[in-house]
């Protein structure tokens, strides 16, 4: 299995009953682990809408290409500003089992509370929530404020596990 990036949003507002939560992965990135140190550059116009999420699956079929197009080119232009702000950076420590660095988005570099890496088969899985507005983003709404997204989102990392855990090693 290759290495992957994943970022989930949740719909919220009156009419979230239209809405879908989403799942989303990024095309264009690159992780780095030199000893203890680690870094990551995630290419924000890559960000493609995989599906809705049902019961913690894409649901296939439930949006048409046409569909995820648009919540791209929203995503892209109106949230994130790709224009403007191109990448998202990482740069951080691992110790033990747990990672603390800075996250550099939409113009902004702040601290993460430290996160677990936790081994699941041949995969090491990185896992945190994000709030958005810290760093600027505004997340989307629509009708009023009737639809619109959670001021929260889920970024997974899915990265093969090296032999030896303390060895450089390259993701993309």
């Amino acid at each position: 299995m290759g290495s992957r990036v994943l970022v989930f949003t949740y719909k919220d507002g009156l009419l979230a009953r239209l809405a879908h939560d989403l799942q989303i992965h990024c095309e264009q990135f690159e992780i780095d682990r030199r000893g203890p140190e680690i870094s990551g550059r995630f290419v924000l116009s890559s960000l493609r809408v995989d599906g809705a999420v049902e019961r913690g699956r894409v649901a296939v079929g439930k949006l048409s290409d046409g569909d995820r197009g648009k919540i791209e080119q929203t995503m892209k232009a109106e949230v994130l500003e790709v224009r403007r702000f191109a990448e998202a950076a990482f740069r951080g420590t691992i110790t033990g089992t747990r990672v603390e660095g800075t996250l550099s988005l939409h113009g902004r570099t702040l601290p993460l509370a430290p996160i677990d890496v936790r081994s699941s088969g041949a995969l090491w899985v990185v896992e945190l929530v994000l709030v958005p507005s810290r760093w600027g983003v505004t997340p989307y709404r629509a009708l009023a404020g009737a639809l619109k997204l959670q001021d929260r989102v889920t970024v997974r990392l899915e990265l093969p596990a090296d032999a030896d855990a303390d060895a450089d090693a390259h993701w993309r």
